[in-house]
């Protein structure tokens, strides 16, 4: 599976921003998709994550209310939609596929990475 994410950029706080994440593969509407996201000097961290149908979504609290997870199996693509944009925010923003139906929430859980979309809030 090949991962390829877009839509970053810089954007004010309060702003929003949509990251689109494009699979390849036939087997994509098979597999769990994450977002995780590493700023400057920290550790790749969970962002959100839906399972192979779309039916549940997790997210941790930092971005719970803010952010949504979504994916179109027809288009074999997740995305990755960020409201209230807040400076914390700030990182790389990295997709990534698990061969398993529902997802998990730990970086090591992930079969497949894309390459990352950089997104910066300013204040």
């Amino acid at each position: 599976v090949q991962l390829q994410a877009s839509g970053g950029g810089l954007v004010q706080a309060g702003g929003s921003l949509r990251l689109s994440c494009a699979a390849s593969g036939r087997d994509f509407g098979w597999y769990a998709m994450g977002w995780f996201r590493q700023a400057p000097g920290k550790e790749r961290e969970f962002v959100a994550t839906i399972s192979w149908n779309g039916g549940s979504a997790y997210y941790p609290d930092s971005v719970k209310g803010r952010f949504t997870i979504s994916r179109d199996n027809a288009q074999n693509t997740v995305y990755l939609q960020m409201n209230s944009l807040k400076p914390e925010d700030t990182a790389v923003y990295y997709c990534a596929a698990d061969r398993d139906l529902i997802g998990d929430r730990d970086v090591g859980g992930y079969d497949w990475w894309g390459q990352g979309t950089q997104v910066t809030v300013s204040s």
